[in-house]
């Protein structure tokens, strides 16, 4: 008997946390890709410099509700000419309940969502990149919690300088 307790109980911490935070729908936003020096570019020994921008929005929609859109852009280039240039803006919808602290929902939409969301960019880019011909683009995994941690500290590094002026 008191295990069936504490199976059930164990059930129902699972569905409480399941419904504070929840995945609605993920979806691309807007897609990208200019290969601006085909046909020439093409003929040019392969040697790729590769630069990734990475952005995180974040919207509420209504109560509970939030809109996070993960923008990746990599442009390729070679010898110096724009080889490609691909853009993602890969989305989803996101239920974060109310009881969520302030500190760990602003972690859930700047960083979790991020990690959610990359895979779908990064096939969508790789997709994209292989259907115009081009050597295959495998991005590396990222940290979204490292990169949401440093943007916290460059916004206290920002607010003490504000407030030292």
């Amino acid at each position: 008997m008191a295990d069936e307790q504490q199976v059930n109980g164990a059930a129902q911490d699972q569905a409480q946390a399941q419904q504070q935070f929840a995945i609605q729908r993920i979806y691309v936003k807007d897609v990208s890709f200019e290969a601006p020096n085909t046909p020439a570019i093409f003929r040019k020994e392969w040697q790729p410099e590769l630069s990734l921008d990475l952005n995180v929005k974040n919207t509420k929609i209504e109560d509970n509700t939030y809109e996070v859109v993960l923008k990746i852009t990599a442009t390729n280039k070679v010898g110096g000419d724009v080889a490609f240039l691909a853009e993602v803006h890969q989305a989803g919808i996101f239920t974060i309940a109310d009881s969520i602290e302030e500190a760990q929902r602003a972690h859930l939409v700047g960083a979790f969502c991020p990690n959610i969301l990359f895979p779908y960019a990064r096939e969508v880019l790789a997709s994209m990149v292989s259907r115009a011909s081009f050597p295959q683009l495998n991005l590396a995994p990222v940290n979204f919690d490292a990169v949401f941690a440093q943007h916290l500290q460059q916004r206290q590094q920002q607010a003490e300088a504000q407030a030292d002026a």
